[in-house]
């Protein structure tokens, strides 16, 4: 677990938490776009029975508990009570490790994709109302969710697909995933653009 600089107060850290879950849960409300505001108060908060939890995460964490809950999220970890332990933990670190070399696993999935398709514009089709091999590859774990975040701020290639999809028992989940973590991911986009022509064109 990192340095952290300054707990966080229980209430502030259950607030983080609700929009937080709210942005990732939901499709209506974006957590960046309102600041993080939303209809909670002291007085419903006090009379949560986990609110214990949220102490607990505000005091470990501070000015980095932003991170850890966005790396639960999107690993599917709703409730902050499954977010404590061990495994919240690892959520949190493996999201770390990532995000600090984001180029060099980047390249390496592209590298890798390379390898399924022909051409970059296959990698990104969807035909047949089947998922692009890019979304496919990142359900079987084969590359991170990182890696197609960034491939959609390169492309917008996911409001294409939003359209062409039709399946409504996992494409939803998958879809929101992906644009709900999209500010939470932040490109050197030129370099990211290097590492695709590079890996496209040799």
């Amino acid at each position: 677990m990192s340095l952290v600089l300054s707990k966080m107060d229980p209430f502030e850290s259950y607030k983080l938490y609700n929009a937080l879950k709210l942005h990732f849960e939901t499709d209506g409300y974006d957590a960046v776009k309102y600041h993080y505001k939303t209809r909670v108060n002291p007085q419903s908060f006090f009379k949560r029975r986990d609110k214990y939890f949220f102490a607990k995460l505000g005091k470990s964490y501070g000015k980095d508990l932003l991170k850890y809950y966005v790396s639960n999220f999107i690993n599917d970890v709703g409730y902050v009570g499954d977010m404590l332990g061990p495994d919240g933990e690892a959520n949190y670190n493996d999201m770390m490790k990532v995000h600090e070399s984001l180029s060099y696993r980047f390249k390496n999935d592209i590298n890798k994709l390379s390898s399924m398709v022909n051409s970059f514009d296959e990698l990104l089709e969807c035909y047949d109302n089947e998922y692009p091999v890019v979304i496919q590859a990142f359900m079987q774990e084969e590359i991170c969710l990182e890696t197609v975040v960034i491939l959609n701020k390169l492309t917008r290639f996911m409001d294409k697909t939003d359209k062409q999809i039709t399946e409504t028992i996992m494409w939803p989940d998958v879809s929101r995933k992906v644009h709900k973590y999209d500010p939470f991911v932040s490109i050197d986009r030129d370099k990211m653009i290097k590492i695709v022509t590079k890996a496209f064109t040799s």
